[in-house]
């Protein structure tokens, strides 16, 4: 199973977010070239990046501080890019595609511009990947915002129609909280999508991570975790082993990192 740790950016910095809500925020570097290379120097193979600025329509300062930020890490070459955010657009695509991103999310546009989001998948068929967000089993867009009155079942099990063969599926109630993780959820998705899922949204503990690489890669691709392993809840290198199998369970617990 591929760890993700994730940096998400507002204006240029490293934060994250409690349920998604712009107004709760964690400040937690002012550098995240910095952070995803010590990422990359700890084990880890890849990075969740996510422009909360384009997401959230912010100024243009603010966008373009996280766009050189994106570039940045891409460049470092030492670490595989999985990005999105605000992704609206064949030019948003090419952008990211070309500063050398590996992943490219697209997640509003999957249901207000399903051509565009099909033409991707279409031209960028390796690195093009659906991000679908969900509260209450109801799809939420444009920042995680709004509610479309569309399924997040409805919304899955069209996504290979489109041409999409990856996927992030976040769980909005818990992301941010270190609540825990609901497996049995994202079985259920990977049912519904006729693929793996990325699992995104609650990662509370080594045991949650163990949870989800125990279903094995035809249901659970991946993992992403960021506020848990920014305060501490375990190290980099421990869930990496634990996203291996190699964990042991007596080393879950609260550690800093």
């Amino acid at each position: 199973m591929i760890l993700f740790p994730a940096i998400d950016l507002l204006a240029g910095k490293v934060v994250r977010l409690r349920r998604g809500d712009r107004a709760q925020v964690d400040v937690y570097s002012d550098d995240p070239v910095a952070v995803a290379r010590d990422f990359a120097d700890r084990g880890a193979t890849w990075v969740h990046v996510v422009d909360l600025s384009s997401a959230f329509r912010e100024d243009d300062e603010a966008v373009e501080k996280n766009h050189r930020a994106i570039e940045r890490i891409c460049s470092l070459g030492s670490i595989n890019v999985d990005t999105g955010g605000g992704v609206r657009d064949m030019e948003a695509v090419r952008r990211l595609a070309d500063a050398g991103a590996k992943r490219i999310a697209i997640g509003t546009a999957l249901v207000r511009d399903p051509g565009f989001a099909e033409a991707a998948a279409r031209d960028f068929p390796d690195q093009v990947v659906a991000d679908v967000a969900a509260h209450d089993g109801e799809v939420r867009v444009d920042g995680w915002r709004e509610g479309e009155g569309l399924s997040s079942d409805d919304l899955v099990a069209h996504l290979s129609e489109l041409g999409f063969r990856h996927l992030v599926f976040t769980d909005i109630a818990r992301d941010g909280m270190q609540t825990g993780i609901d497996v049995a959820a994202y079985r259920h998705v990977a049912k519904v999508a006729g693929f793996p899922v990325v699992a995104s949204g609650g990662i509370a503990s080594l045991s949650d991570i163990r949870a989800l690489a125990a279903e094995g890669p035809d249901v659970i691709e991946g993992a992403i975790t960021g506020r848990a392993i920014y305060e501490g809840s375990f190290t980099l290198e421990e869930a990496l082993e634990a996203a291996r199998g190699t964990s042991r369970p007596e080393s879950d617990g609260r550690k800093t990192c």
